[in-house]
């Protein structure tokens, strides 16, 4: 009988994770775009998944929900250290890129959810407050209506709908600008980077849009400009000066959170991860990845290249 139970416990447990690791995907996609970071995203599933393993079943109506409001709340907790930790970071912070096919990205069957895990949009929504994010991303990346992500995050219905339009607001999304298709984004970063290595001014004058602006992050480990550059002029300048040493990189062009990038490789190891976002057809935004410590996994899943 002791046998027989124990194996009912057992067939019983391994049920309960099948069911977890259904939702996985789109948990991790939702800690990834709260937290901006791989690690810190997993360890939040993995909370949620005990928390999961600890629930009481019989008051679970449906499993999707109730790890969705699980997973968001313990980003909500771990936005608050994480804040504290990125006003003292050294230089500006963006969020480790993540190569395409990564769990951490979760679905990206829609536009919408592309777009929530580009590293532009995950950079501006760092100006959002913890809960105007959570809304942001659950309404926009995932679609839950109002009504589940007031139950998300304990508020009621009119409030969730009041944070999403904040958060619009706040990141100007009310009323975005064409963004192409993949295909014509690659084609425009192949010109932006045959301008920069040729030296083109003018070419790259005319990919750069008037209100572009460029962010480098090296966490204090790798060389990188301190504050933003903003501005076509002081960009076009910045991007000349980072092109002189072009020569000693090989370079390709990867699919990194749902856009085509630049990947700068020398001696074997990654040395940068160059996102520019590409909207009505100029580059409005450079994001440039240095530090070592948010390039680790991207070098581990991206191939090298053969040269150019």
């Amino acid at each position: 009988m002791e046998a027989g139970s124990a194996v009912g416990h057992r067939a019983m447990r391994a049920a309960e994770a099948a069911a977890f690791e259904e939702h996985r995907p789109r948990l991790t996609g939702i800690a990834y775009r709260m937290l901006g970071e791989v690690q810190e995203a997993e360890d939040a599933v993995q909370d949620a998944f005990l928390r999961w393993e600890r629930a009481d079943r019989a008051a679970i109506e449906a499993p999707g929900p109730w790890l969705a409001k699980a997973v968001t709340n313990l980003c909500l907790t771990r936005l608050t250290s994480a804040r504290a930790r990125r006003e003292a970071y050294p230089g500006t912070w963006l969020p480790e890129p993540v190569p395409a096919g990564a769990a951490a990205l979760g679905p990206l069957e829609t536009v919408q959810q592309r777009e929530s895990v580009s590293l532009a949009l995950l950079t501006l929504m760092e100006s959002l407050t913890p809960a105007e994010r959570a809304v942001f991303v659950l309404r926009e990346a995932f679609g839950y209506p109002h009504r589940e992500i007031a139950g998300v995050l304990g508020v009621g219905e009119a409030a969730s709908r009041q944070l999403h339009r904040r958060a619009r607001q706040r990141l100007g999304t009310a009323e975005r600008r064409f963004e192409p298709g993949t295909a014509r984004w690659r084609r425009l970063v192949e010109r932006f980077l045959d301008a920069a290595t040729r030296g083109d001014v003018a070419a790259l004058e005319e990919l750069l849009a008037a209100d572009v602006t460029a962010w480098a992050d090296g966490g204090g480990k790798a060389t990188a400009a301190r504050r933003p550059v903003t501005g076509r002029e002081r960009v076009l300048r910045f991007v000349l000066g980072l092109a002189r040493d072009i020569g000693d990189y090989e370079i390709a062009i990867e699919d990194v959170n749902g856009s085509p990038a630049l990947a700068f490789w020398r001696d074997g190891a990654l040395y940068s991860v160059f996102a520019p976002h590409i909207a009505d057809g100029r580059v409005t935004a450079l994001h440039i990845v240095r530090n070592p410590d948010k390039l680790a996994r991207a070098a581990r899943v991206l191939p090298r290249p053969g040269g150019r």
